[in-house]
This record gives structure tokens, C-alpha cells and sequence, in this order.
């Protein structure tokens, strides 16, 4: 049988687990997360163990107000502790640090955040004003209280993923921050806590996100436009499928630059689009081949 995690919901009940540990040498990891945990995370938790072998895996739980605009689904972003903890137990998860918004944020909203820089105002960033300036604060604020060497997120937020380690790196955080593949369901779906908002008939047409991206993945060694035009024809098939932004970059998220000497140039297709209601997004890596040679932003529909 299982163990259940410690559930710490203070600083000082975190530190009481973690800092022995820390003292004798254990290394520390950390897997951040708003709750909700499906088997995406779950992936994410063994892949923590693996890292720090004996030494303790923290999983946080906290849904956090202030990456979320004004409309947006704060409110009824599901809260599921009991569940979360019984997942954390199968991946033997040692603590779960479940703190309350005060704990977080003891003097209300914080006068003093991360600004994610110009890469956190466009795709994600464009569409969800101060979405990453939210997201970085509380990162920032989760290592603050748990100190781990390394911290695992998933590749299905890339933007946070590339975000997160440039603010690890460039405010000398000394984070291994660690990125693990996309989970998917069997027709391609990626795993999302949103996921369950959607109805069967909106579930159907969520996978098509998947296969576009499979599809320009396809047709990347014919270059950027080929890659582009192919994810294109794939979505226009579920017209009801709100396409918000698709758009290729570097795996830095950066512009294309002119392809390499054996002219492929590793590349990043991303979209993000509203099905029924329900805002999802997704991404895969792809080769470009010769005429990989110019970024295509966002809105491309």
C-alpha cells in the first residue's frame, strides 16, 4: 500500500520535512502545479523521482489568481485535493505543499513581480494579458519556499517551460528547470486539466489540434510554408474550432533564422484555439527543411 504525502499548507510544515533532508546531502525537486493532476502530471512526478532518486519530490498545489485576467476561468478551475493527493501517493510523492492564498500572497496582490520580458507578450502572452508575469511570480515565489535543485514542467506549456528556465538562468536562481514530453490521450489529445470541461462533442473536435500539428510535422522537410499550409487544411475541417493563433519558431520560441549548413533548422509549431467554449493549446517540435527561412507569428486566420 501507498503512503500518503505529507500535506503541508505552511511554509514552516514544508521546511520541517525538506531542510533535514536537504542537510544530509538529498537533493530537492520540485513539480508545480494548480491541481487537478491527471496522468500528465503523473508523468511529471516520476520523472522528479527520477531525477533526485531517494531525495524529496514536492508537488504544489495552488491555483493561482494572479496569472488568470479578469473572464477568465479562475472561478471554476477545478480544485480536486483529495484526488490530487491520492495521485501523489502513487507516484510517491513526498510532500504536497497545498498553501492558502495568504500563505502565498500575505500582503495581498505583490507590489514587486517578474516581468517574463517581450517573448511573455506574444502567443500566450498576447492573447491572456499578465498571464506570465503571474506565472513567474508564483514560480519565483514556489522556489523562494522550496529551494530545489531541479523543477520539473511539461512541454505542453512551452512558453512557460522556455520562460521559466530563462528566469531561472537570468535571476541566477540556480533551478535545473526540466522539461517533460506531452502526455496525450490515444486519438493525440494532449492531457489538460480543461480538458474536462468539454463535452463529448467538443472532445471530438479538440483532437484535430493534434493531427494538425502531425500534419505540418509531416510536411516540415518540404520547409515552413509546406509545414504551415498542411496544419491549416487539418483545422479547416472542424470550422467550429476557434483557432486563436498558429504559429512556427525557433525551439527558443524566437524568429526562424536561415536553416543550418545541412539545411534543417529544428523548429516548434504551436496553436492555441477555443473548442466549445474551452480554451486549449498544444505544440510539437518539427525539422524544417530548406526554405525555413522566415518566422510566421501569430493570427494566422
Amino acid at each position: 500500500m501507498t503512503s500518503r504525502p505529507l500535506l503541508a499548507s505552511t511554509r514552516e510544515e514544508l521546511s520541517a520535512v525538506v531542510e533535514p533532508q536537504r542537510a544530509a546531502g538529498a537533493r530537492v525537486a520540485l513539480v508545480p502545479t494548480m491541481g487537478a493532476l491527471h496522468e500528465g502530471h503523473e508523468a511529471l512526478l516520476r520523472l522528479a523521482r527520477d531525477r533526485v532518486g531517494d531525495g524529496p519530490v514536492v508537488a504544489s498545489v495552488f491555483v493561482n489568481p494572479l496569472q488568470f485576467a479578469p473572464g477568465e476561468d479562475l472561478d471554476r478551475y477545478p480544485r480536486t485535493l483529495e484526488a490530487d493527493l491520492e495521485v501523489c501517493a502513487r507516484q510517491g510523492v513526498d510532500v504536497v505543499f497545498a498553501p492558502s492564498l495568504g500563505e502565498v500572497y500575505p500582503d495581498g496582490d505583490p507590489v514587486v513581480t517578474v516581468d517574463p520580458g517581450p517573448l511573455g507578450r506574444e502567443l500566450e502572452g498576447e492573447s491572456r494579458p499578465g498571464h506570465f508575469r503571474g506565472v513567474l511570480t508564483v514560480v519565483a515565489k514556489l522556489f523562494g519556499l522550496t529551494r530545489p535543485d531541479l523543477a520539473v514542467f511539461g512541454e505542453k506549456d512551452f512558453q512557460q517551460l522556455v520562460l521559466v528556465r530563462r528566469m531561472s538562468r537570468d535571476l541566477c536562481l540556480g533551478v535545473d528547470v526540466v522539461g517533460a514530453p506531452t502526455v496525450r490521450e490515444p486519438d493525440g489529445l494532449a492531457l489538460s486539466s480543461r480538458n474536462r470541461f468539454l463535452d463529448d462533442e467538443a472532445r471530438s473536435r479538440a483532437a484535430v489540434l493534434s493531427r494538425a500539428l502531425r500534419a505540418a510535422v509531416d510536411q516540415a522537410s518540404s520547409g515552413v510554408e509546406a509545414a504551415r499550409a498542411a496544419a491549416l487544411r487539418e483545422l479547416e475541417t472542424e470550422p467550429a474550432v476557434e483557432i486563436d493563433y498558429l504559429s512556427i519558431r525557433t525551439t527558443g520560441l524566437g524568429a526562424l533564422p536561415e536553416p543550418g549548413p545541412d539545411g534543417v533548422t529544428d523548429a516548434r509549431i504551436l496553436v492555441a484555439a477555443r473548442v466549445g467554449g474551452t480554451r486549449l493549446i498544444d505544440n510539437l517540435p518539427l525539422a524544417l527543411g530548406e526554405d525555413a527561412t522566415a518566422d510566421r507569428p501569430r493570427r494566422d486566420r
